[in-house]
């Protein structure tokens, strides 16, 4: 049941006490409250004659769902009339923290043993993002993750990552082995032109300095493409 704003009051300092997000949470708990009334709690304030309730009501109808709110690019957030400096920055480090609680394990106690545990760790740091993000992961001989790093985003289809990047960070961490991966955030996972030649080039790159390459997966909105998987990451190191 969403709260009231009496009426004839703007803040939600001037609501009554029993009403207000922020202690309704603490009394009752956050399962208790709705999507804009927890937004509203981030937000903390709202803007002149429009309450934090209101404003996090506004954020909702503009991007359809919580959901599609917390996909949405930084860009997207900062156009919102009022959501600017603290108030954008607190909602986007509450979307990065929950992407990364939902993280399978903690990084210094990863051990990946297959592509299979990849893939479902990439898919918690990966999917549901509207722009496209290249990764890449560092491991050592016992197949330790030693860094996670992000290489490249930007919009579909414009994401270059420069091959001197990927191989200078596996140089610096003493990294054996690699596994890159990117999001389609089209959904589908199928490989372009363009993510098979970047693939071939890396095999072809990271050999002369005894560093594997794995796998290059691509995240997709339902399943993940494989390369080593497929047999095209074989393929590609015969080639």
């Amino acid at each position: 049941m969403q709260a009231v704003k009496p009426a004839g009051t703007s803040g939600i300092a001037s609501w009554p006490e029993e009403e207000r997000p922020r202690e309704r949470l603490l009394s009752r708990g956050p399962e208790a409250l709705t999507d804009a009334e927890l937004i509203a709690i981030l937000l903390r304030v709202g803007l002149k004659g429009t309450s934090a309730v209101e404003l996090a009501r506004q954020l909702l109808q503009r991007f359809g769902s919580l959901r599609a709110m917390v996909q949405s690019p930084v860009s997207a957030l900062l156009d919102v009339k009022g959501l600017k400096g603290a108030k954008a920055a607190q909602l986007l480090a509450a979307v990065e923290i929950c992407r990364r609680v939902s993280v399978p394990k903690k990084r210094n106690m990863l051990v990946l043993k297959s592509t299979a545990a990849a893939s479902d760790y990439l898919r918690e740091r990966l999917r549901d993002l509207s722009e496209e993000h290249f990764r890449v992961l560092y491991l050592n001989r016992r197949g330790a993750l030693l860094d996670d790093v992000l290489i490249a985003k930007g919009a579909v289809d414009s994401v270059m990552p420069h091959l001197r990047i990927i191989l200078g960070r596996a140089l610096q961490v003493n990294a054996t082995s690699l596994i890159a991966a990117h999001n389609h955030p089209s959904g589908s996972p199928k490989p372009s032109k363009s993510d098979r030649l970047l693939t071939h080039d890396l095999i072809r790159a990271a050999r002369p300095l005894a560093v594997k390459v794995l796998d290059h997966l691509i995240i997709g909105e339902e399943s993940v493409f494989s390369f080593a998987g497929n047999g095209l990451l074989e393929e590609m190191a015969l080639g």
